[in-house]
């Protein structure tokens, strides 16, 4: 029996083009969407950053039964103007049963490795929230009362059922995803620098480098 997957996206160009979680579509030999009136598309992965749990699809506009030109892309917000308290709606596909809406606040901003046990080379800077994310809301939107999608619904404490749920914030999703639309991935710099206590050096190290007071890095 082939294992089957699901989760939550949404449609961010009218051409086909639908973010989600690089989590939901990780793995997949093949990817189907299945939009509010029942269709379904195949799709294919355009982009994705295991980092910030954040993947592009792209559907193929045409269901068998006709072209379609194109599909009803939703408006993104600013994550940046969200304030603890501010009520959100979040849309998905909990357990399977699609379309699901619920309601909460912002609960907190900037929760990142400590607060949501995930990899810990990620790059996350989670919004908070207790609208009730559960299994198959991965990828889903986050909005504000203008309709806006704010963020990404994503993760769950371990417990699910305690009304805290994350969310990668939108304006991350908008920085990476012409890279992603692109190149398909993200390529990072890295710098090769190590920082030590001066205190901690050896004199060895302390008179090939130099060094004065044993203080600074």
């Amino acid at each position: 029996k082939v294992p089957k997957g699901l989760g939550t996206g949404f449609i961010v160009q009218k051409d086909g083009v639908i973010v989600t979680n690089n989590h939901v579509i990780e793995g997949a030999e093949e990817i189907q969407v299945q939009l509010p009136d029942e269709r379904r598309f195949p799709a294919h992965v355009a982009g994705r950053d295991p980092r910030t749990d954040i993947a592009v699809i792209k559907v193929d506009l045409h269901d068998g039964k006709g072209a379609t030109k194109d599909l009803p892309a939703i408006a993104l917000g600013d994550s940046d103007a969200l304030d603890v308290g501010d009520w959100v709606v979040a849309i998905g596909n909990p357990f399977g049963l699609s379309h699901t809406v619920s309601a909460g606040i912002v609960s907190a901003k900037g929760r990142g490795r400590d607060d949501v046990p995930l990899d810990p080379t990620g790059y996350y800077s989670f919004i908070q929230t207790d609208a009730s994310i559960n299994p198959g809301n991965s990828g889903g939107p986050l909005l504000n009362l203008k309709g806006e999608v704010v963020g990404m619904n994503s993760a769950i404490r371990g417990g699910g059922a305690q009304g805290i749920g994350f969310a990668i914030p939108i304006n991350m999703v908008k920085q990476i995803l012409p890279t992603l639309l692109r190149d398909g991935h993200l390529t990072r710099s890295a710098l090769g620098v190590r920082i030590r206590d001066a205190r901690d050096l050896s004199p060895d190290d302390r008179a090939h480098l130099k060094l004065g007071e044993e203080k600074g890095a």
